[in-house]
Parts: C-alpha cells; sequence; structure tokens
C-alpha cells in the first residue's frame, strides 16, 4: 500500500502547490444572475428509495432547491433508473448529467487513485478522513486527481466504521480466506486478492441475489442498518467484525466541471455549504441506526457474530502494507 501511496502523494503535492484551493474548484464564477435558473439531474449509485444514502442524496438536492429559492433545482435518479450504477461517475464525466453520488472506489478500475479517497484498509475513520479532506489538503489532491475527467469531487456522507462482513462459513485462519469468492470492493479487494481470496465487484442490487444463490461465498455491504434491511443474515450466519477494509468510507458527490463553472458564486457557496451539511448528517444518521441494528442482529437467533482472530487481523495488516 506504501509504494502505491507514498508516490501518489508527493506526485499530487507537486502538482497542487501551483494553484491554491479555489483554483482547484474555479477561479472565475459566473457573474450572479438571480433570474436564472438550473435544472439538472443527478445520478447514484443506490437502488431507489435507499435509507440514508438515496435519502440523503435527495435531501442534499431539497436543500439546494430550498436555499437557493428554486434557482438551482435538482432531480435525483437512484442506480439503474437512469444509467447503471456503476456508470455513475462515466455519465458525470462526459456531462450526460450535472452531479453524481457514490463512491470513490466505484471507479478504481479507470482511477486508481480515487481510492484513497474513499477508504484504505487500517485506515483513518470518518472523523480522520473529514480533518484530512476539509483542513489538511486532501480535498485540493482529490480534485487534482479527478481535475482530467472534468469532475468536481465533495465529501457527502460516510457510512462509518463497517462490519467485516457475511460469510457462508466461519474465518478461523487466512488459509480460510482461500479460494474464497467475496465482494469486497476497493483497496480492501485488493489486499483480499493478495490473501487468497477472489474480490467481486457487485452493485448493491445483486448483493443478496448473489449470496443467497452461492454465486459469492460471503459478502461485505455497509453496516449492521442496511446489512439487516437487505437480509443478508438470511443468505449466511456468520457475521465478523472489524470492517478492517473500511474503517470510515466517504461518499462523494460528483459535480461535472463545465456545469460547476456555469453556476453564478452564490450557488456554489450554497452547494458547497449543502454538501457539508449533509455529510455531517449522514454520518450521524449512520451511526445511530447501525448501534440499534446490531442490538437486533444479536437477538436473532441464527446470526453469529464473531470477531476476526488477532493474526488474521495481523496477516491482513501485513498484506495492507504490501499492496
Amino acid at each position: 500500500m506504501r509504494q502505491l501511496f507514498i508516490p501518489l502523494v508527493t506526485t499530487l503535492c507537486i502538482l497542487i502547490s501551483a494553484c491554491g484551493p479555489e483554483e482547484a474548484v474555479d477561479s472565475n464564477p459566473t457573474t450572479i444572475d438571480t433570474g436564472k435558473t438550473y435544472n439538472w439531474k443527478m445520478v447514484t449509485t443506490w437502488p431507489p428509495g435507499f435509507p440514508v444514502l438515496q435519502e440523503g442524496a435527495e435531501r442534499f438536492a431539497q436543500n439546494i432547491k430550498d436555499m437557493s429559492n428554486g434557482r438551482l433545482d435538482i432531480k435525483v435518479y437512484a442506480g439503474g433508473e437512469l444509467i447503471p450504477p456503476l456508470q455513475t461517475f462515466d455519465a458525470v464525466s462526459q456531462g450526460t448529467v450535472e452531479m453524481g453520488h457514490g463512491s470513490a472506489y466505484y471507479w478504481a478500475g479507470k482511477v486508481p487513485e480515487a481510492q484513497f479517497f474513499s477508504t484504505v484498509p487500517f485506515g483513518m475513520t470518518a472523523r480522520g478522513m473529514n480533518a484530512w479532506l476539509y483542513d489538511g489538503g486532501g480535498l485540493e489532491l482529490w480534485r487534482e486527481v479527478y481535475k482530467p475527467f472534468h469532475v468536481v469531487p465533495f465529501p457527502l456522507g460516510n457510512t462509518g466504521v463497517q462490519m467485516g462482513g457475511w460469510f457462508n462459513k466461519e474465518i478461523n485462519s487466512l488459509d480460510d480466506i482461500k479460494g474464497l469468492k467475496m465482494r469486497i470492493p476497493g483497496l480492501g479487494g485488493k489486499v483480499f486478492a493478495k490473501a487468497g481470496g477472489n474480490p467481486v465487484l457487485l452493485a448493491g442490487s445483486e448483493v443478496y441475489t448473489a449470496l443467497e444463490r452461492n454465486t459469492i461465498d460471503a459478502t461485505e455491504w455497509i453496516g449492521p442498518y442496511h446489512d439487516q434491511r437487505l437480509g443478508l443474515y438470511r443468505a449466511a450466519e456468520h457475521y465478523y467484525y472489524p470492517g478492517w477494509h473500511e474503517p470510515g468510507t466517504v461518499l462523494e458527490l460528483t459535480i461535472n466541471q463545465r456545469a460547476w463553472d456555469s453556476l453564478p458564486a452564490d450557488l456554489q457557496a450554497i452547494v458547497s455549504s449543502a454538501a457539508m451539511a449533509e455529510n455531517v448528517r449522514m454520518l450521524s444518521e449512520m451511526e445511530q441506526k447501525n448501534s440499534a441494528a446490531l442490538q437486533e442482529l444479536k437477538d436473532r437467533p441464527k446470526v453469529k457474530i464473531h470477531r476476526f482472530p488477532d493474526d488474521v487481523l495481523a496477516k491482513l495488516k501485513i498484506l495492507t502494507d504490501e499492496t
């Protein structure tokens, strides 16, 4: 992991030193015209009506409409309603839509560096990620990475510390991971592969069916609240913690650069403020709902909650450092 991360940060620090934070977004916002309205589309990676995440994206859009007096009206489409969920980044980059909501590791095949702005195995929690992004230069680096794709990113939510996943068998040693087919994205998936597992990338709408039909042997999803709603406890009985692979997963708002540049300064400020407010709101909601849902899962007779053995976590940490 260090072999990839250190050169990335060094290179980006050199790039970003040439411009201030504002230039990374837009140095010349459009002159304010209070009579002009903007009608935008936003696509997400989440299923229709998906609690917290899809709901949060819709609340964010409504807040912008309210704060702008209707001058910026954003219609939100869930994953699959307008485009396939995992094509969200491309749709924003190409200007097919103005906005997207998802998580940066979904586009790792196109933008490998994006994963570092989502989550890193054994890395920072939500609090640490927010500190880095808002006040440690992380957001400027993120925008420099996305600049060639004509995309402007913002943090918009965080899942908090996740669980380790649902498995159809117990994990007592690293040997139990070998050959295991698991839905696990991002850098966690790379570490899982290095441990001998077979990582699979699936959209949320496909996860339960794949696990229930034994197309995959294990899955991580989000956390107790969403895992329970998806019914994963009916497809696999072994529920592991901690979520070593995702200690604080940042969710992202993406905006097409040309669309962003077209907004006057006051609407840009409204979008930025609404994004920061929703970032905090989503995390708070996740923490509360996950706490209650974990207790409910503990009370389910067929659910077996385990902590990963210390030696398994230690070896995964070593593999993380080597990846």
